[in-house]
């Protein structure tokens, strides 16, 4: 497989495999503490199981890419983010991305999809969030505590360096900020006409099925969910035939 990976003029980390001409790319948009690293080898056997291009890259502040220049964030952070996607799917020539988000990266994808709908076929979101909820708030909390208990900070080192605290905080920080509570982007899911698939496990720990019922019953274009049962916040890592065999069928029935 050739991978080539590249730094853009704004430090962002980009890792591209382009070998099935005039096929879509996917593009893999990471989690809360993710990078490209961190997916392993999902991202390339989907890209073959489907015969489709493929693009991974590192939010600023996250594994290879630079650092954030403060663990602050406003509330619309991941409609910026969106953003930042869009800008990048334009300067990589990618007009017909299928997004396949996690976590934070979902949301992302969601949000992406609203705003720039010409340029996204489709998207997989997995464990994606679009409301606050108090299990969201609760699995936060643990992981706090967690950090400041093990070794997590070190095992994150490996793959971000020493950004960890930065983005460890950006990302606690936010979710867990009073005027946070009411974050929602319901509103901007009547504007996703790209067909979507919504990953989740039942047991997930940072999020209830009301999160995948109230998206795929918002949305204008063709959804569906796909409800992996006793997995918990990553179906790519914990049942991963199950999700990229649902993600396989759905990309090919496009």
């Amino acid at each position: 497989m050739s991978v080539t990976s590249t730094l853009s003029a704004d430090g962002i980390y980009i890792a591209r495999r382009d070998i099935y001409p005039g096929r879509p790319t996917i593009v893999f948009l990471h989690d809360s503490l993710g990078c490209t690293v961190l997916w392993r080898d999902f991202p390339q056997r989907l890209a073959d199981a489907t015969q489709c291009n493929l693009l991974i890259y590192d939010r600023l502040g996250y594994g290879q890419s630079a650092p954030m220049s403060t663990h602050e964030r406003p509330v619309n952070y991941m409609e910026l983010e969106a953003d930042r996607l869009n800008d990048l799917l334009v300067a990589e020539k990618i007009g017909d991305a299928i997004l396949f988000g996690h976590s934070d990266g979902g949301t992302i994808a969601l949000i992406a999809a609203s705003k720039y709908p010409a340029r996204i076929r489709a998207v997989i979101c997995e464990a994606a969030h679009i409301f606050v909820e108090d299990i969201t708030l609760a699995g936060i909390r643990a992981a706090m505590e967690t950090y400041k208990t093990t070794d997590l900070a070190q095992r994150l080192a490996k793959y971000h360096g020493d950004k960890v605290d930065t983005l460890f905080k950006a990302w606690t920080g936010t979710w867990t900020r009073s005027d946070y509570r009411d974050w929602n982007i319901e509103s901007l899911l009547p504007a996703i006409t790209a067909p979507l698939l919504f990953i989740q496990g039942d047991a997930d720990e940072y999020g209830s099925l009301d999160q995948v019922r109230r998206t795929v019953s918002q949305v204008t274009g063709h959804a569906e969910e796909c409800i992996v049962p006793g997995v918990g916040h990553t179906p790519h890592k914990e049942a991963t035939a199950a999700t990229l065999n649902a993600s396989a069928h759905f990309i090919n029935a496009l």
